[in-house]
């Protein structure tokens, strides 16, 4: 899993100040609903799927800094872009439900399998398309169509996202048009697993 682009090549973008993590996040209230029904219960579980969501953004945003370290998944010490959504699952759902194999910064040219794509199937669930993406999803990057995913990130802000950048550390950069038609997967965070 590799940034993808030489620090060289970084827009500008990339670097400005934190728009979605460098103010606290401002969590919803709504009094309860005097409705009843169908209506009243999906006003609540939005709610509480609004207040996971902030809660997925939140501590991907205290992995910003992190060092970027191949294959590791440790907050302040290291981590790869695998490793930052491994970091994010074990703090929100504790053990992570399988160890990835080692894997080289260019595994998915080699194998030609979609690996990233293939386990995000299987503990995140069915894809959505990127107009249902919302702060909080899983995004999965390929560099060309006709690769695998080779990159993951957490979308922080409509047009901003968390990922750990090859060669520097965990950023939170602009989700610019180079980026967004890179986007190989949208995935929710499950609930409950």
């Amino acid at each position: 899993m590799t940034g993808g682009r030489s620090m060289s090549e970084a827009s500008s973008a990339d670097h400005d100040a934190p728009a979605s993590c460098a103010a606290p996040l401002i969590r919803r209230f709504a009094p309860p609903s005097p409705r009843r029904g169908e209506e009243g219960e999906r006003l609540q579980a939005e709610d509480v799927s609004s207040a996971f969501a902030d809660r997925i953004v939140e501590i991907a945003c205290g992995w910003i800094g992190t060092p970027y370290r191949h294959q590791a998944s440790l907050k302040g010490v290291g981590c790869d872009c695998l490793g930052l959504v491994r970091g994010v699952w074990r703090e929100i759902h504790g053990a992570e439900p399988e160890t990835p194999p080692a894997y080289q910064p260019d595994w998915a040219e080699r194998s030609g399998e979609d690996r990233l794509r293939d386990a995000a199937r299987r503990h995140f669930g069915a894809e959505l398309s990127v107009a249902e993406m919302r702060p909080g999803d899983l995004l999965l990057f390929c560099w060309r169509p006709d690769l695998p995913a080779k990159h993951a990130g957490i979308l922080s802000a409509g047009d901003r996202f968390i990922h750990a950048y090859e060669q520097a550390a965990v950023i939170e950069s602009a989700l610019v048009p180079s980026w967004r038609r890179r986007i190989a997967g949208v995935f929710r965070f499950p609930e409950k697993v």
